[in-house]
Formats: C-alpha cells, sequence, structure tokens
C-alpha cells in the first residue's frame, strides 16, 4: 500500500520541514506550500491524496482555502486536516463546518500527526491498495501503474493510464473535455480541449481487445462517459 501525496500548507518554515520530515520517514510523499493561492493551484494541478492547511496564513487562510476546495467538484473529494492554536469548541465546530476532515491543535505529537493522516485516508479511501480497479475484462493496477485485459498486459503511456484510472474510478457520469483536462492534465494547462478526444482515440485502440473500447461512451454536445460492463470495483 502506497503512503500517498501530501501537500503541507503552512507559512511558517520550522513547521512545515518538521511536518515534511516526520511524514517522509512513514512513508508519505510530501510537497510544500507557504500560502493558500500557491496551495490552491498546486491541488488543481496535482491532486494530493490529502492536505494539511494552517487556519492562519497571509493571503488565503486554511478555512478559506478548505471552502474552496469543498465547493469545487474536482477537488471537494480531497481530503483537509486543519492544523492551528485556536483551542475554543466555536473554533474547532468552524473548521470541521468548513469541510476539514480533521482538526489538529498546535503544538501536537508527530506520531498523532501521521495517526490522524492514515485514519482519515483510511475513510476517504485514498491511500492507494495493492487491489486492482477492474471493470469488465479491464483490470488497473494503480500502485503498479500497469493495466491488462483478460490478464493480458496492455501498454498505456502516462496520460492514457490516467485517463482510463480516472474513468474507472468515476464510472457512469458524463464529463466535459474541460473536466477532464482539469481532472487528467490538470488545471492552468493551457492546451485545446480536441486534445482530449486524439487521447481518447488511442485508449479507445487500446482497448479494443475483447471490444473493451466500448466502455468509453461518447455523449453528443456534452463529453465522455466510463459505463462498465459490471460494476466496477476497488
Amino acid at each position: 500500500m502506497s503512503g500517498g501525496y501530501i501537500l503541507v500548507v503552512d507559512d511558517e518554515p520550522a513547521i512545515c520541514d518538521m511536518i515534511r520530515t516526520c511524514l517522509e520517514l512513514a512513508g508519505f510523499r510530501v510537497k510544500l506550500s507557504a500560502n493558500g493561492h500557491l496551495a490552491h493551484q498546486m491541488i488543481v494541478n496535482e491532486r494530493p491524496d490529502l492536505v494539511i492547511a494552517d487556519w492562519m496564513m497571509p493571503m488565503m487562510s486554511g478555512i478559506e482555502l478548505t471552502r474552496r476546495l469543498k465547493r469545487d467538484e474536482l477537488t471537494a473529494d480531497i481530503p483537509v486536516i486543519m492544523l492551528t492554536a485556536r483551542a475554543d469548541e466555536d473554533d474547532r465546530i468552524s473548521g470541521l463546518d468548513s469541510g476539514a476532515d480533521d482538526y489538529i491543535l498546535k503544538p501536537f505529537s508527530t506520531r498523532e500527526l501521521v495517526a490522524r493522516i492514515r485514519a482519515v485516508l483510511r475513510r476517504t479511501h485514498a491511500l492507494i491498495d495493492d487491489v486492482p480497479v477492474k471493470a469488465g475484462k479491464l483490470s488497473l493496477d494503480r500502485s503498479s501503474q500497469n493495466a491488462s485485459i483478460s490478464g493480458q498486459p496492455i501498454s498505456l503511456g502516462p496520460l492514457e493510464f490516467r485517463l482510463l484510472e480516472f474513468f474507472m474510478l468515476h464510472p457512469n457520469r458524463v464529463y466535459s473535455r474541460a473536466q477532464l483536462l482539469d481532472r487528467v492534465w490538470g488545471g492552468n494547462v493551457y492546451i485545446d480541449d480536441r486534445t482530449v478526444d486524439v487521447h481518447i482515440r488511442r485508449l479507445r485502440k487500446v482497448l479494443s481487445i475483447d471490444d473493451q473500447e466500448q466502455m468509453i461512451q461518447t455523449v453528443r454536445g456534452a463529453g465522455y462517459r466510463f459505463s462498465p460492463s459490471d460494476e466496477v470495483k476497488s
């Protein structure tokens, strides 16, 4: 099981370095951001498995960042742990009401932080499991970045893999080209949305074994939908 990618958002370098050290020792991949605006761009572009945000920051507070993430369908499922020195019950309620998945008071122990992160990731299914995601005859191993049809490996480029992974984890929903660009390519990527069509064609060609390409359906005037022939498992 992979530890996952954690984004730490805090304007105090000493705290950021301490958190990064303890999380890397626990097996997580960690990036840092000193303010909410930069963090929001990173979250849209890179989709971390979890965000740790300090309540009080210049430019955009952790509360504002969390509310912004939870309002947007494209980032609402990313769990957030709020760090704060505010111990009042009303403050804790405000933090949780903003959409935060957990709330940790400063000062805190690094062991508690790691335990809280793992608990939130388990609840939100953000940890990448060793069990492959399956649909029809198609199987996707997210930890090894391999895919197969009827047990036979198929060759996918990085973008096609991410596109297929997104589809398999979000079945039976229609996504526009712009939404797919945001979720698979990342926000702030200034490319023609018809690029999505090119990668869909490539993906369908690879999946044409045993007619698995039929699961990727074009919805005229709206975008694309992944409709597995059986229920997606993860």
